[in-house]
């Protein structure tokens, strides 16, 4: 099993918006490293920490799984989409994507700012590396199990 964490923003697509429609594809991603991530190394049952990014209090907030094989993105495809690409060739797609299902909320939201104090603890976490960008990242179970130990802890 792998373990991974897939940055969302709440007023595009939150951690509620998951828990309504309980699973949902993982379209849009436009970046090749993540696409790469989907594509390659995720397999139905892997687990997901579901991230709020850009929003007041970036952070973790919830548990998800992967629900699906990597399959075309079909924005890519679709002239009307923002995520439209017109140089992917439906015979040969460009980009991937992975159906993602909500487990839970996380009981409190584990802030970027706590992740970050815990650095000694969760050394090479690429989330919290200078200029890390990505939507979607491989954890290691250790972070995986040292940040979820968060969620039951308060360090403000």
């Amino acid at each position: 099993m792998n373990y991974w964490l897939m940055k969302s923003e709440p007023d595009v697509f939150g951690i509620d918006d998951l828990e309504r429609v309980g699973v949902e594809p993982w379209d849009g991603v436009r970046n090749y490293q993540a696409r790469n991530f989907m594509r390659d190394e995720m397999k139905v049952g892997d687990k997901i920490f579901f991230y709020h990014s850009n929003c007041k209090e970036p952070g973790v907030v919830g548990i998800a799984e992967v629900a699906s094989k990597p399959y075309p993105d079909p924005t890519q495809f679709d002239p009307d989409s923002k995520y439209h690409d017109p140089k992917s060739d439906p015979d040969d797609p460009r980009w991937m994507l992975v159906d993602v299902k909500y487990k839970r909320h996380t009981k409190r939201t584990i802030p970027l700012r706590e992740i970050k104090d815990h650095g000694d603890a969760l050394e090479g976490l690429q989330l919290i590396k200078r200029g890390n960008r990505l939507s979607v990242m491989p954890i290691d179970k250790q972070h995986w199990d040292y940040i979820l130990g968060m969620e039951k802890s308060w360090n403000l």
